[in-house]
């Protein structure tokens, strides 16, 4: 892999980009020609350079035809998603600008801004989890080595710790499993969403990464977990991540799983548990309102806390531990 730097103009050739996304080249100028996507810089000699935001794009379009969509719809969609960032652009942007300086306390100061500017959900949803993806794009096409993704991706967590430390205690009777596929072995996103559900009141075990059935069951037995979260984003660990689920379909919890390895319909069939989808707000909301006791049952739980008669010493279980959270 040739590196070049990450605030380079040169950006990659279009074959380049063909390898990397498994998208034929006569089809990408297809795109640009017909739908107006990833309208690149040329050099002197007239060759197409697609930066990691183009890239990033065309990505985006190949995944939304794999999902189903007509051509026409996926590049609504993507041109779409493109205006919907424009206001966060200087934040997105950020994560090169870092990867470039090495430096991570930039990234602390950026992502602190853009929280008080748009808000927390904002801020994971439309800045850290796209500035994510550019960063890996940036590695994947050689803008960036392995030390500055790293570099990125442990100041985001950071970052995202340091919310979670300072955010509210839990305050819902619940607790919730958060745990990688098998295979997987990136968190970012499910350490994003331990930082929403925990904004909601839901205390959650984060496990990380590369969790094994066994080890998953346990994990749900032992915090005695109302929901399981499971994610996964590389395909040929999908097998491995449905065996995950089935053994934790087993337990008393309730099942949920996300990921790249499920974007498409057919590889949901037969998949036990509820399907998150891609808006990671929309995900914690449907745990939520799955997790959230039925009309009523809430004015009983206060009763019953209110009630002076004391319980028998013999009907006592042991106290749930719901401050326990796994690191990744």
């Amino acid at each position: 892999m040739v590196t070049e730097s990450v605030g380079s103009v040169r950006g990659l050739s279009i074959q380049g980009v063909s390898e990397l996304l498994g998208i034929p080249a006569p089809t990408i100028r297809s795109w640009e020609r017909r739908y107006g996507l990833a309208q690149t810089a040329r050099t002197g000699g007239g060759h197409r350079r697609y930066a990691a935001t183009e890239i990033a794009d065309l990505r985006l379009m190949r995944d939304e035809i794999t999902r189903g969509r007509r051509t026409a719809e996926a590049a609504v969609l993507v041109r779409d998603a493109a205006t919907s960032t424009q206001p966060y652009r200087s934040f997105i942007q950020a994560f090169l600008d870092v990867a470039e300086t090495m430096n991570a306390r930039q990234l602390d100061v950026v992502l602190d801004h853009c929280r008080d500017q748009f808000g927390l959900d904002d801020a994971i949803c439309r800045v850290i989890l796209p500035g994510m993806r550019l960063i890996g794009v940036a590695w994947q096409t050689g803008r960036c080595d392995i030390s500055q993704e790293h570099l990125v991706t442990n100041a985001t967590r950071s970052w995202l710790k340091k919310v979670l430390s300072l955010g509210p205690v839990p305050w819902q009777r619940e607790t919730i499993v958060l745990s990688c596929g098998p295979g997987d072995l990136h968190t970012v996103g499910l350490e994003s969403m331990e930082v929403l559900l925990a904004q909601r009141g839901w205390g959650c075990h984060l496990l990380g990464e590369r969790i094994p059935p066994t080890a998953l069951t346990a994990a749900i037995n032992r915090t005695r977990a109302a929901a399981t979260i499971v994610v996964s984003h590389i395909a040929s660990h999908r097998r491995a991540t449905v065996a995950s689920l089935q053994a934790a379909d087993r337990t008393s919890t309730r099942l949920f799983y996300a990921g790249n390895a499920f974007l498409a319909a057919t590889t949901r069939t037969a998949v036990p548990g509820t399907y998150l989808g891609e808006d990671l707000i929309q995900a914690v909301e449907t745990v939520s309102r799955a997790l959230e006791p039925a009309p009523g049952e809430s004015d009983n739980v206060l009763k019953r806390c209110l009630s002076p008669a004391l319980p028998s010493p013999w009907s006592l279980r042991p106290i749930r531990r719901t401050d326990q959270r796994g690191s990744s």
